[in-house]
């Protein structure tokens, strides 16, 4: 039986996009890392002044979850961070001692400053979840602000915060963006447990209105977090585009796991609506989650997500750092036979990266690959990392499965090892672009469909 029809192999170049941080069996080289400790979900993802910021959910003083607290990072390319110091920290209310931890968030380019907050052109306005605690116990979450003069170097929080409170104990996430043709901002954030989308507006970031609600609706098998709003253009019809909600939840191999689900519609600037009824998944891996798009980008749409799954991120066996973001993806939609599908890529800069082009695989390789490999039907390949040690990957009546069973050390917990399997239909071959870096590999399937991080 041939295995595959067509392969390519590329060097991609390991500049190591932190250099001050020393490269380890895990530790990926194009993925972002945290230089050491906890991280989670990405937030406040906007692109100002010819830098890309990524806020990230940190823990200064440990390496598994809590004392929730921004991190920050800043990039020219997507690819080479530079860490700057803590965005955002917990903090301790002197009179009541309840703590304040930072959850997720969004950051605006504020840039006519509707808020009245900054004293600069360089506004900067982060709107964000403060999750309220009293000894671990979690006792209410409302949205707040805290705003930067000077490109995001150092913020101050709004001294009247919160500035929406439902006096609910799970209310969260906030993604907020600038609504053109109804002048407003819009703010799109979640009731978990309830699994809704509530939609807000406001003209000046701090006095917000309810517009409507969605939900429940799709897979409801774990709450809902992380929501995202967000026009993409449709692939191959000029100037159409479409609405597309997406969610973090449950994962198609069920509610042991968490995933990202999406719904394509319309939005009037008041509701969100779609004929969508079953769920459709944006990654068939177990190690994409919490992803949104980049604020203030205007020639296209950038994706970025955590690549973990809350089943096992906190025992993960990586030392002392732990959590890494998966590769910002560029999205477009299509509509298909069977519906519209999300279209999924590597950014564009992840071309500059490529360093040489191998006839071979070569006995040993020290640094990121990108690989592109044409399975026919009955087809596998294995990628090694020792003579003990692969992860598979096969194409068979019409299905593709990712085995990551044997590689490596698979035993820190009972649901790490695994296979995912993805129906793609029955084709004469399938082609596939693999990017593997160290301890995450993602797989896109040619037009974007089908993704996998793991």
């Amino acid at each position: 039986m041939k295995s595959f029809s067509y392969v390519a192999i590329v060097l991609l170049m390991a500049c190591h996009g932190q250099p001050d941080m020393k490269p380890d069996d895990y530790r990926p080289l194009l993925h972002f890392t945290p230089p050491q400790l906890w991280t989670n979900d990405p937030n406040g993802l906007v692109h100002y002044d010819n830098e890309y910021h990524l806020f990230y959910q940190h823990n200064p003083y440990g390496n598994t979850w809590g004392h929730m607290s921004w991190g920050h990072a800043v990039s020219k390319d997507l690819l080479r961070w530079e860490h700057l110091p803590l965005a955002l920290a917990e903090y301790t209310d002197a009179q009541t001692g309840d703590s304040t931890m930072i959850f997720s968030g969004t950051v605006v380019v504020d840039a006519k400053n509707s808020s009245g907050l900054c004293s600069g052109a360089d506004c900067l306005v982060a709107i964000y979840t403060s999750h309220v605690h009293r000894d671990g116990e979690g006792l209410r979450q409302h949205q707040s602000l805290a705003y930067s003069n000077d490109k995001g170097r150092t913020w101050m929080r709004y001294d009247q915060n919160p500035v929406l409170d439902i006096q609910r104990k799970d209310f969260r996430d906030p993604k907020v963006f600038w609504h053109a043709p109804t002048s407003k901002w819009v703010m799109a954030l979640v009731i978990p447990d309830l699994y809704k989308v509530q939609l807000y507006q406001s003209s000046n970031l701090m006095n917000w209105t309810l517009m409507s609600d969605f939900g429940p609706a799709g897979d409801t098998l774990r709450i809902w977090e992380c929501p995202d709003l967000f026009e993409l253009p449709v692939r191959d019809k000029p100037g159409q585009t479409k609405w597309v909600l997406s969610l973090s939840g449950s994962h198609p191999a069920g509610p042991d796991f968490v995933g990202m689900q999406y719904f394509v519609g319309d939005f009037d600037g008041t509701r969100f609506t779609t004929s969508q009824t079953e769920p459709r998944y944006l990654d068939f891996g177990k190690d994409y989650y919490a992803g949104i798009v980049y604020n203030h980008l205007e020639d296209r749409t950038v994706m970025l997500a955590w690549a973990n799954n809350w089943a096992y991120a906190n025992q993960i066996p990586t030392g002392h750092w732990r959590g890494a973001m998966a590769l910002p993806r560029e999205l477009q939609l299509a509509e298909t036979q069977n519906g519209w599908h999300l279209l999924q890529q590597p950014i564009r800069e992840l071309q500059a990266q490529r360093k040489k082009q191998l006839n071979s695989p070569p006995p040993q390789i020290n640094g990121p690959l990108e690989i592109e490999i044409e399975l026919a039907p009955g087809g596998a390949v294995d990628l090694w990392a020792t003579e003990n040690q692969k992860t598979q990957l096969r194409y068979a009546n019409g299905s593709l499965t990712l085995d990551r069973s044997q590689s490596g050390n698979v035993d820190f917990h009972p649901l790490f090892s695994s296979e995912e399997k993805v129906v793609v239909g029955q084709r004469p071959s399938l082609r596939l672009r693999l990017i593997l870096d160290q301890s995450i590999l993602e797989v896109f399937s040619d037009d974007g469909q089908i993704t996998l991080c793991e």
